[in-house]
């Protein structure tokens, strides 16, 4: 009876809107580093001290989202999150102080966080089979927003400024909340009261607690190659900075058309059979890293580590949404949590690595990952969970 109230296409389609604009959100601050540090004449510590609000507010919104959702629907929270995220947009572009950028990266990442979790977990619940693969379909979205903002950015400079590019964003993103607000959603899960009482029952739940590590090591990887791999290059192969850079996007690249082919082609697929494609394809391309010095040969490598990872995220939040499908949002909280905060403790970790060691261990590092990622995969599929909750 309830699917005749909504429209999954329509809904789904929103969701897809909203992982653009998280797409977008997360890459803008980094695409923007450069003109943000002479308007404020920011010395290393303070483009740090920036770039360290950001995950944090990943962190708050991803923790809210979950209950938010399931007592509430979510319409709202999403509506609102892109709302507040248009503000975001306008504060970073015409700030004129530290202290209203600094507040304006906050909600930046808080709203990311939150419509980052929430159209996961709302494709989860929309989709009564093959939830990986519409989870694929939807980060082909984020690949969309990570790639097209930088392009974009590149592609106006010389006609516009970089304000007046993210203020026309910030309006694509309230144009998406007032949109969303006018869309029939699925009713709330938890009718009477916050289910932060089962939140409790999860984090006991070593079935939910394998995924959240599998995805702390996940997130971290992603994390690692995105924030290291251009220092890596330019080391390890003696490219220049724009080279560099230009490898870098066809890792986002590799990972959006996997996602893509996984959506549309291999949606039949087991999970279990996936995860075993994707780590083939990661353990050629640690290889293929390792061993050349080739700059075309490095691209596809990285081509290949994009499209093994690519199904990390959608295979096991699939899990997460059957398992946990009456309080999808909280469960969703909880592994999304987990898996930031291994993008943040990693990511020091490396460059603790870096620093003491050189550069030229970045392969070590990810391949130490991906063996741990391989471990727990074996216990994630051979525990087979029937209590679902």
């Amino acid at each position: 009876m309830e699917n005749r109230l909504y429209s999954k296409r329509i809904v789904f389609a929103t969701a897809c809107l909203g992982m653009l604009l998280f797409g977008v959100s997360l890459i803008t601050l980094g695409s923007v580093a450069t003109p943000l540090r002479e308007k404020f004449m920011l010395d290393e510590i303070g483009i740090a001290g920036m770039f360290s609000i950001l995950p944090f507010g990943f962190l708050v919104g991803s923790l809210i989202f979950g209950p938010i959702c399931d007592r509430f629907g979510y319409k709202l929270l999403l509506a609102i999150s892109c709302i507040l995220l248009f503000f975001g947009f306008e504060g970073i572009a015409f700030s004129t102080t530290s202290t209203i950028l600094k507040a304006s990266i906050f909600l930046f990442g808080t709203c990311g966080g939150a419509i980052n979790g929430a159209t996961n977990a709302l494709v989860s619940d929309i989709s009564s089979s093959e939830k990986g693969a519409n989870l694929s379909l939807l980060g082909v979205f984020f690949g969309i927003g990570a790639l097209g903002m930088p392009f974009f950015l590149g592609l106006l400079r010389n006609t516009y400024s970089f304000e007046t590019i993210l203020a026309a964003v910030g309006w694509f993103s309230l144009f998406v909340g007032i949109a969303i607000l006018l869309v029939k959603f699925p009713s709330s899960k938890q009718v009477y009261g916050f289910p932060l009482s089962k939140m409790g029952v999860l984090i006991k739940d070593p079935f939910i607690i394998l995924i959240a590590f599998y995805l702390f090591l996940q997130s971290s990887f992603e994390a690692i190659i995105n924030n290291w791999t251009t220092t890596y290059l330019q080391d390890r192969i003696r490219v220049s900075q724009e080279k560099a850079l230009f490898a870098l996007t066809f890792f986002v690249l590799g990972m959006t058309l996997m996602r893509m082919l996984t959506g549309i082609f291999f949606r039949k697929m087991a999970p279990s059979k996936m995860i075993l494609v994707s780590f083939v394809l990661i353990l050629i391309s640690i290889l293929q890293l390792w061993f050349s010095q080739n700059y075309l040969i490095t691209i596809i490598g990285l081509i290949l580590l994009g499209a093994g990872l690519a199904g990390g995220f959608p295979i096991m939040l699939g899990l997460v949404g059957d398992n946990y499908s009456k309080i999808s949002g909280t469960a969703f909280s909880l592994v999304l949590v987990v898996a930031l905060t291994g993008n943040m403790l990693l990511n020091l970790l490396m460059g603790w690595v870096a620093h003491e060691f050189g550069i030229h261990h970045l392969l070590t590092v990810v391949l130490f990952e991906f063996v741990l990622m391989v471990i727990l995969s074996v216990f994630i599929f051979k525990k087979n969970y029937s209590n679902k909750i």
